[in-house]
């Protein structure tokens, strides 16, 4: 299909023209404000002959009238002939983390309703703006190249199911516009300018720093450079990684590295590479800033010094030995009070100092934020996509 010089219509064509010739089914996450209610509606409009569209709204119930809004979507859905599907998010909410939660429920219910219905292809609403709310707030949580590469148009979802973000080079503007042109009624959630989150405060002051040139524009921008180069650094990163490792030997370690060759590499490079070993190895998710700590400020002069180091991090034990052999075990049991760093390793690698900084694939949709239980009733996350 063609947008047809209208760039709404133009930015989703692409994505459905290439569902329909492999025969896949799109589920739209779809939750009434006027981003993802410009990609219903001209996915409705656009879908070609072969497209197989479905919809979905996800209630988080965290505020009254979020059910009566999600089968307010349901009903224009029905209107427009898309099946429609409330999805909503049961059981305890946490008292800690209410955003970062909800985010992780909202994709966990997406994926899980997309392979139900064998969707291979889950579309948001998300724009520039929110690339250049995302990539300022990991910029604040002191993210490396990956956090600043913002969200990714694609990415996996699930095995089997990839989100796509058809809209993210388009301002927020001219989905609103759009909505506005057709007569297409929106939700606002006024949440989303509460000083209490982190995406209101900076949303309040978007008028101070576009002045001095921090424009949505430009820290998109941003993310896109930061994605070119990380991409470039994973890419050292792997063929480093094929370079240095050894052989398993016996039955402790989980990989084993030559510790020499590490030296060798630029320290982005070699940071990536022990990475992405401790994910070989089974790590859990770690804070870019510990991970720094292990590699430059521990295992890398350690290694150059020829000298024997053990190290936890992210429930691996992490060991070099007088040949300079890297060792990524499972970390043996802890031995002391909840909240004592281990003698052997650095304090700082144990410890939760700031907000999390992730180096790769870990952390997709920027950090959390604190949560405010007077809050929980009156906010629904993302309800203006």
């Amino acid at each position: 299909m063609s947008g047809s010089g209208d760039p709404v219509l133009g930015a989703l064509g692409p994505w459905l023209d290439r569902s329909a010739r492999d025969g896949q089914r799109v589920l739209l996450a779809v939750s009434g404000g006027p981003d993802s209610s410009a990609l219903m509606h001209a996915a409705a409009l656009a879908a070609c002959p072969g497209a197989s569209l479905r919809v979905a709204t996800v209630d988080h119930g965290l505020r009254s009238g979020s059910r009566a809004e999600a089968e307010g979507v349901g009903r224009t859905a029905a209107r427009l002939g898309l099946p429609h599907a409330v999805l909503s998010w049961a059981g305890e909410k946490p008292g800690g983390g209410l955003q970062d939660a909800a985010r992780t429920a909202r994709y966990a219910l997406l994926a899980a309703h997309a392979e139900a219905i064998g969707a291979g292809l889950v579309l948001t609403g998300h724009t520039r703006d929110d690339q250049a709310e995302t990539v300022l707030m990991r910029l604040s949580a002191g993210s490396g190249t990956a956090g600043l590469a913002g969200m990714r148009a694609e990415r996996v979802l699930a095995p089997g199911i990839r989100l796509g973000r058809p809209f993210l080079q388009l301002p927020k503007a001219n989905l609103v516009e759009w909505c506005a042109a057709r007569g297409i009624a929106t939700l606002r959630d006024p949440s989303n300018a509460d000083p209490r989150f982190a995406r209101g405060r900076l949303r309040a002051a978007w008028p101070i720093l576009e002045r001095e040139g921090l424009t949505a524009a430009r820290l998109a921008r941003l993310a896109e450079r930061a994605a070119r180069d990380e991409a470039a650094l994973t890419r050292a990163a792997e063929e480093a990684l094929a370079a240095v490792l050894l052989p398993a030997v016996g039955r402790g370690a989980v990989v084993r590295l030559d510790g020499a060759g590490l030296t060798t590499l630029p320290e982005a490079v070699a940071l990536r590479c022990v990475d992405l070993a401790l994910s070989r190895a089974g790590a859990a998710p770690r804070r870019l800033e510990r991970l720094e700590a292990l590699v430059l400020e521990s295992l890398l002069p350690a290694l150059r010094r020829r000298a024997a180091i053990r190290r936890t991090l992210a429930g691996l034990l992490i060991a070099s030995d007088a040949s300079a052999t890297v060792s990524f075990a499972p970390a043996p049991p802890r031995r002391h009070p909840a909240g004592v760093a281990l003698a052997a390793g650095d304090p700082r690698l144990l410890g939760k100092e700031g907000p999390p900084a992730y180096i790769g694939d870990v952390c997709t949709d920027g950090p959390a934020e604190p949560f405010d239980a007077s809050i929980r009733r009156s906010h629904t996350p993302g309800i203006d996509r």
